[in-house]
């Protein structure tokens, strides 16, 4: 399964335009990052995101704004494991609830939290994370030992080395980079096959 990741910095053309294109190619979900925008300017951007997602059938998660997500009804959310730690309660109120985790502790914390999945990573270097050592395939093995409840990777992920995370046992990937930079986004499910 392929969730794309947005971010606007990134994206050098129209950026709806764009995750128009993505979603056209029936992603798992696009999930709406833009750690950058305060809360009236992402929940309007969302608002348009949603309506983008709809019109192609395409889950949309709302990364980390809880309440946008609870304004326009989206029922899946990806929180990071300080959220979790902050908002346990707030998070029952959502459907599908991702966290993002660095460790096998994490990711066992988040499982008894009651997450329905994680995004662990950074797995490859990225210029994402630029400086920071990526945690690689045995991290990755290493948690999708540890629970129950899907994992995805993320992290310098691209055609070339999505099958090796799956091969680590990873549900599916997280691309940002190759969904906000392709000059096919509409193409990208295509280029992932799972």
């Amino acid at each position: 399964m392929l969730i794309c990741i947005t971010n606007q910095k990134l994206c050098q053309d129209d950026f709806l335009n764009r995750i128009s294109e993505i979603a056209s190619g029936k992603p798992h979900a696009i999930m709406l990052r833009e750690k950058e925008l305060g809360e009236p300017d992402y929940q309007e951007l969302a608002s348009k995101v949603k309506e983008i997602c709809e019109n192609h059938q395409v889950n949309l998660i709302i990364n980390h704004n809880l309440e946008t997500a609870e304004r326009l009804k989206v029922d899946a959310v990806q929180v990071s494991i300080d959220d979790l730690r902050k908002k346990g309660e707030a998070i029952k109120n959502f459907e599908q609830v991702g966290v993002s985790v660095h460790s096998v502790e994490q990711a066992c914390e988040a499982e008894a939290w009651g997450a329905n999945y994680l995004i662990a990573g950074h797995v490859f270097p990225t210029d994402c994370k630029n400086g920071l050592p990526a945690r690689g395939l045995r991290f990755l093995k290493e948690v999708y030992d540890s629970v129950s409840i899907p994992v995805f990777a993320i992290g310098g992920i691209s055609e070339v080395n999505y099958k090796i995370a799956l091969m680590a046992g990873a549900k599916g990937v997280c691309i940002m980079s190759e969904a906000m930079t392709t000059d096919h986004p509409e193409t990208l499910t295509q280029r992932f096959v799972f």
